[in-house]
Formats: structure tokens, sequence, C-alpha cells
């Protein structure tokens, strides 16, 4: 049986380990409003978090001494294992009764054996990746996808709608959002993809690319990905170099998730692979660091 919480439910203290692209908008988000303590490996972030009105922490353990609700917001499972289970990880400090909530994308499989292992120390797993992107997350705009119990999912509440404005519980089980969240990013990744392309030819075919960036956005053409995405493409085919938002690797990193489910159910995804093959090619020419806009210059 899960204790309850020590803390007034509707004001839960809240800890956020990985303060990176999504994890640090979200911590200034949650700090508007709850007592946040924060915690990354490169001190430069916590500083910033501490900016944006969070408290720093020393270890994702000493975050989570007092949470209610421990925010994941890292780039990929190695960070989730170390920010968890390693040195000073978040299982030294974390209650029985806390809730883990990941908003990242991780894989079904990897999240459904750390809710198992978390529960056996009376702690629940939120399963709640994201999408949107660092802006959106920033205003509290963000769409989340839930996999877990309505009781989880109910005292997670408080958090979950200063974070996201559409939330949708699509299974009932820690793993389940990781699934819907594998087809959103099937999409996403094909349609940067194709975004770069269409752009790219757009400039060597002379078009001024602002008027091409309102034409597609306008019509049958337009996406999320092109409309976010776009102008810093645009950027890049000018030769400037655009804010980092929203890294190669990572979106690399989730088109491996979705071949290795898509593999797994048996199902071919040509579209998606030749995708993932772009992203891989520019990561093994050393841009995996580099905001996933530079696909636009097929480098």
């Amino acid at each position: 049986m899960t204790e309850p919480s020590t803390t007034d439910s509707s004001r839960p203290v809240v800890a956020v380990l990985g303060l990176g692209a999504m994890g640090l908008p979200m911590a200034a988000r949650l700090a508007e409003s709850l007592t946040v303590y924060a915690f990354d490996v490169v001190k430069a972030r916590i500083v910033l978090a501490v900016e944006a009105g969070a408290i720093a922490a020393a270890s994702s353990a000493e975050a989570c001494k007092t949470a209610d609700v421990v925010v994941i917001g890292v780039r990929n499972q190695g960070q989730f294992e170390s920010a968890m289970y390693g040195s000073g990880g978040a299982v030294e400090g974390l209650r029985s009764g806390a809730i883990v909530l990941l908003t990242s994308t991780v894989g079904t499989d990897v999240v459904a054996a750390s809710a198992a292992q978390l529960a056996e120390h009376g702690i629940d797993l939120l399963d709640a990746p994201v999408s949107g992107g660092a802006v959106r997350a920033r205003a509290g705009d963000s769409l989340m996808m839930v996999g877990a119990s309505d009781d989880v999912v109910a005292r997670a509440r408080p958090v979950l709608d200063l974070l996201a404005s559409t939330v949708y519980v699509v299974g009932s089980k820690p793993g389940d959002g990781q699934t819907m969240k594998t087809v959103n990013q099937l999409l996403c990744g094909i349609h940067t993809a194709a975004a770069g392309e269409a752009l790219a030819l757009a400039g060597k075919l002379g078009l001024d690319l602002d008027t091409v960036l309102e034409v597609l956005g306008s019509g049958a053409a337009a996406s999320f990905m092109l409309g976010e995405r776009g102008p810093r493409m645009v950027s890049r085919l000018r030769g400037d170099e655009p804010e980092l938002r929203s890294r190669l690797d990572v979106i690399s990193k989730d088109m491996g998730i979705v071949h290795d489910l898509a593999r797994k159910v048996g199902l071919a995804t040509p579209v998606a692979t030749a995708a993932e093959q772009t992203y891989l090619g520019m990561e093994s020419r050393g841009f995996q660091a580099e905001d996933d806009s530079i696909v636009v210059t097929g480098a």
C-alpha cells in the first residue's frame, strides 16, 4: 500500500532531475507555483534553475529527500538510469509514497522494468513523455501521454496541470505512455527530415525562404515540425547558427526506439527508417550535439 504524502496534496514538493532543453523550462514553470529542488550534472544548468526560482541540490538523492513528485527530464536511457540508480541517485533519497514523473522518451521496456523496481520501495512511476518543445514547456502548454493508474494520475495532477495543457491518459500502466510517444516520434522524425529536404530544395531553386515558410505553413503541407524547426532551418541556409533547442542525437535516439519497437511487432517502417538513417549519418559525422535543424544542410 502506498503511503500518503505528508504535505498538502494541492501543493506538492517537487524535485526536477535533468535541466536540459526540456527539464530547465519545466523546472522554471513549476517554480512559479511550487517548491522545486533542482539537480543536473552540469552545474551551470543548476545556476539557471536557481535564477528561475528553484532550490539547488547537490545530488539527485538530495533533491528527492522531501519530494512528493520527482520530475525526470533527461536525454536518454543511460541518463535516466544514472539519475535514478547511480551513485547519489534518486532512489537513495526517495520516500515511500513518492511519485517519479518521467517526461523523457526512453522506451517501453525500460519504463516497465523501472516501475517494477520502484514499486518494491512503495514508489510509483508515472510514465508521462512530453511533446511540444521547450517554448511550450516553459508556458505549461505541453502535450503529455500518460501511462499510470487513475490513483497515481490523481495524486500527480497538480504537477501535470502545471506542465501540460493537454494530458491524455493512454493506458493504465507505466510503459503505455512510452508506446504512444514512440508512435508520436515516428511522425516527428519523418516530418523534421521532410521539412529539411523541402527547404533545402527551395533554397537551391532560389525561392525566397521567408515566403516559402509562409506558404507551406498555410496549406496542406503544414506541420508542427515545419513551423517549429523551419525558421531555424532557414537561418542555417543563410549561414547563421540558430539557437540549440533540440539536439540531433535526441531525435536520432527516438527514431531508434521507433525502429526497435516496430521490429518487435513485425511492422515495416521504410519511411521512418530512411529518416533514422539521415540522423545516424549526421551523427557519424560529428553533428550529434547540433540542433536537429542541421538536417537542412545535408552535411
